[in-house]
């Protein structure tokens, strides 16, 4: 028999042993090495023996003498794959735990050699590039010959694959894993020029993954960490997979924490003016501010270094807290197709004041409080408004129980726009931002518009935000980013646009913005409460002027809002020397909404009827509805209210006999059922004192028939009112 015969019959005997007698199995093979000690297969064997009984530190041991007798052999590399496989597994199951320790057996020596060997078997850059990692991590001294050469591989590939979006496996590995292990190695000597360019690269996957919005597609489905997306600071629960990782290398903990530390590591390397006590975003701001104040003062190259300081610093800061205010009070952008869809939120000129700051008794009629005399005191009209902004601080105001984060939501959104300042203090700051954000393509970033936008609004530069605006509606269009909340939030944009004209004076367009948005809400129950809570809550803080409002973008709050905006659009034109029956009209119609609030603009509008000893409106009974104003047009037309001629119906003396031309302008969808009112009610309830008294029949029908539409949803009255007259109320306005 042959040598080769002899290895054959051993290591074939050893396996039928192996099984019922694994010691003998075991004698066979020790044997068989004894007397071929260069045979591979005997030596192979006697590896699978050990592994397959998970014998950790005999398989190692045999492992090692593969590697260094037999390197030429295929399965030694097949095996040495599986291992290394393991390695950077995410599991933890028996087998790869099994396969990791089998690993660390070998001398350190042996694991570096094989992890460089087993990395030039990779053709895959990205195996390639992982292989690699594991050598760097566990022997850090080959950081200084590998590191740099491992990142420009990465950036490389990068470019030759043309990723679409930084956030790619490429610029992962080499920002979270490559960069992290050369700028920490204190033996690594790299130029400034480098050190810039990987923050760069950091600064914009960072941004770009924390920012990124999830897609059906890109989301990880079954995510159980969904309540924590409720914090734009832990945006690394988002489990969706970046392609080419797996999940749990997909996921990045504390974003913007590991992006601070790179530009403090990177600050220091650079000689930056770095203040180690400044671990927070708005300490790097404060310190920042100062630096800028002397700046101006070194030498070129001190200048260029700092300079860079302050652009990357302060960049940070901007990118950090505009989008934290954008996830706050623009949720859905962020959000996973599963996700439950929260409230989203609109800043817009504050409209508290629209019904004048006049202290009315409201316990008692305005027809009572009205007779007390000319010492009225004066209301107020929107020309006394300074809409401007400009020149000082605005302020905010938000409802902090529907947003419970409002404190932290206003001070990321002041921080932000103080860091956007101090970019743009200096020329040279201001055109190395700009250089970045063209590289970084933010213009196309919709989060990044929409913060931009609200910035321009808080400066006052209305014209500049309407531009702004234009903009941003198109692109969100075309970008059909936002989930579907209801017609209305895709409408978000119209209704800042009609704040801004508004704070223009341009009360025209205004009106044909907020009359088109009001097209797509549905009109809310009516809290009868409200009102009286509101006029309390305004006594206790007036403010005048500049402020600003944040409302969820919702019917039940966007709908009162617009309806004071048209409010604030004819009152100016309602109370000028000029008569206007019409907007004076338009002004009582709209009064009624969060009676008594208006009371006071009421009564100044009767004190102009009264002077002028005639009105005409013709839509009164239309729309008109409130019962202190029934009950105040009611006492107008007698005696002790001065007799003034009132022409409220249109074809007087047709509105009762037949209600069909009283509505006939209205669609069918909108008819009220008026018909039924007057046969339910009480033909013997007086509007008021003195109105069944010398008053025409048809007149006093039309009152007693408002009277039984008083329980009607105002809002929805409000609501009809807007659309059936829209055509009305902007020609009133032109």
């Amino acid at each position: 028999m042959s040598a080769q015969g002899d290895c054959d019959f051993l290591v074939k005997r050893a396996r039928e042993l192996v099984n019922e007698d694994p010691w003998a199995a075991k004698a066979w093979l020790i044997t068989a090495r004894t007397l071929y000690p260069s045979d591979f297969n005997i030596q192979y064997e006697m590896y699978i023996t050990e592994r397959n009984a998970e014998r950790t530190a005999s398989a190692g041991r045999l492992l090692y003498d593969m590697f260094v007798h037999f390197p030429e052999q295929p399965v030694v590399w097949q095996e040495i794959s599986i291992i290394t496989a393991a390695l950077r597994n995410d599991c933890q199951d028996k087998q790869t735990q099994f396969l990791r320790g089998l690993f660390e057996t070998l001398p350190g020596r042996v694991q570096c050699e094989m992890l460089l060997k087993a990395t030039e078997q990779c053709f895959n850059t990205l195996e390639k590039a992982e292989m690699l990692l594991l050598l760097l991590r566990r022997f850090p001294e080959s950081v200084v010959q590998h590191g740099v050469s491992l990142g420009e591989t990465l950036l490389e590939a990068e470019n030759i694959e043309d990723q679409e979006t930084p956030v790619n496996c490429f610029r992962k590995l080499f920002v979270c894993d490559v960069l992290p292990l050369v700028i920490h190695n204190p033996d690594m000597r790299l130029p400034t020029s480098l050190l810039h360019k990987y923050l760069h690269k950091a600064a914009e996957f960072y941004i770009a993954y924390v920012t990124k919005a999830p897609s059906a597609e890109s989301q990880h489905q079954g995510s159980q960490d969904a309540a924590n997306l409720k914090s734009p600071t832990k945006r690394s629960s988002q489990k969706y997979i970046i392609e080419g990782l797996t999940e749990k290398s997909s996921q990045i903990v504390d974003p913007w924490e590991r992006l601070l530390e790179i530009l403090s590591v990177v600050g220091v390397r650079c000689e930056w003016q770095i203040d180690k006590g400044s671990r927070t975003f708005v300490d790097i701001l404060h310190r920042m501010k100062e630096l800028c104040r002397y700046i101006s003062n070194f030498d070129n190259e001190a200048h260029l270094k700092y300079k860079n300081q302050v652009v990357y610093s302060t960049m940070l800061v901007f990118f950090k807290n505009a989008f934290q205010y954008v996830s706050m009070i623009q949720a859905p952008l962020f959000q996973g197709p599963s996700t439950p869809i929260q409230s989203t939120w609109i800043l817009l000129e504050d409209l508290s004041n629209v019904y004048s700051d006049v202290d009315v008794d409201r316990n008692k009629h305005i027809h009572k409080k009205r007779k007390l005399g000319d010492g009225r005191e004066k209301t107020m009209s929107s020309d006394d408004e300074d809409g401007s902004g400009k020149g000082r601080g605005r302020h905010i105001m938000i409802n902090k129980a529907e947003l419970p984060n409002s404190v932290e939501m206003l001070e990321s959104f002041k921080i932000a726009r103080e860091s956007w300042e101090l970019l743009h203090s200096q020329e040279t700051l201001e055109n190395e931002f700009t250089r970045i954000c063209l590289s970084w393509k933010t213009d196309s970033w919709l989060w990044m518009r929409i913060f931009l936008t609200d910035m321009i609004i808080y400066q006052g530069q209305y014209r500049k935000a309407i531009g702004s605006l234009q903009q941003l509606a198109s692109f969100q269009a075309l970008q059909q980013q936002v989930p579907a909340q209801g017609s209305l939030e895709q409408h978000r944009a119209l209704i800042q646009l009609a704040s801004c004209h508004f704070a223009l004076g341009e009360y025209r367009l205004t009106c044909e913005k907020v009359l088109e948005v009001i097209c797509y809400m549905v009109p809310q129950a009516q809290d009868p409460g409200r009102a009286l809570e509101e006029v309390a809550k305004v006594k206790k803080k007036y403010r005048k002027g500049t402020d600003l409002r944040l409302l969820p973008c919702t019917s039940k709050s966007i709908m009162p809002y617009c309806l004071q905006l048209v409010l604030a659009c004819f009152k100016l034109r309602a109370f000028t020397d000029n008569r206007d029956d019409l907007a004076l009209g338009h002004v009582i119609v709209l009064l009624q909404h969060d009676w008594p609030r208006g009371e006071s603009l009421f009564l100044k509008a009767v004190d102009k009827i009264c002077q002028e000893g005639n009105f005409q409106y013709e839509n009164f009974f239309n729309y008109v509805t409130n019962i202190d104003m029934l009950e105040e047009f009611a006492y107008l037309r007698t005696t002790e209210g001065g007799k003034i001629h009132l022409e409220l119906l249109p074809n007087q003396g047709l509105l009762i006999k037949n209600p069909s031309p009283s509505v006939g302008l209205l669609p069918q969808e909108f008819i009220p059922v008026l018909l039924p009112g007057l046969q339910t009610a009480d033909r013997h309830h007086t509007v008021t004192r003195g109105i069944t008294k010398g008053v025409k029949e048809d007149f006093r029908l039309a009152m007693e028939r408002q009277v039984s539409r008083c329980a009607e949803n105002l809002l929805t009255v409000l609501h009809r009112f807007c659309i059936n007259e829209k055509i009305i109320l902007i020609q009133t306005l032109a």
